[in-house]
């Protein structure tokens, strides 16, 4: 089975920085798209950021200009460079892919930015 890892988070002040990663462990499999996506206590996961295996990006409005998603396709890896962090960007962060065409969801990471 396909498991992917995040790893990076934690607490940090506002206005710091964080890099995120999510990699991708298992046999033989083949990863198309990635995203980022998160979920604060009783709201609605929503999306952060997507990349396509080739290279196409999309961001949350609110992360364009701070946040930069990026991936190693010859790793199996996605990271997600967090600039200029806000109370607001305080959430658990999940890695999504698409593995050999099924989602497939990391246990999440928790990211805490404090005022």
């Amino acid at each position: 089975q396909v498991q992917l890892v995040e790893s990076g988070g934690g607490l940090v002040q506002a206005g710091g920085s964080l890099r995120l990663s999510c990699a991708a462990s298992g046999n033989r499999f083949s990863i198309s798209a990635m995203g980022w996506y998160r979920q604060a206590p009783g709201k609605q996961r929503e999306l952060v950021a997507a990349i396509t295996s080739g290279g196409i990006t999309n961001y949350r409005d609110s992360v364009k200009g701070r946040f930069t998603i990026s991936r190693d396709n010859t790793k199996n890896t996605m990271y997600l460079q967090m600039n200029s962090l806000e109370p607001e960007d305080t959430a658990v962060y999940y890695c999504n892919a698409l593995v050999d065409f099924k989602p497939t969801w990391g246990q999440g990471t928790q990211v805490t930015v404090s005022s």
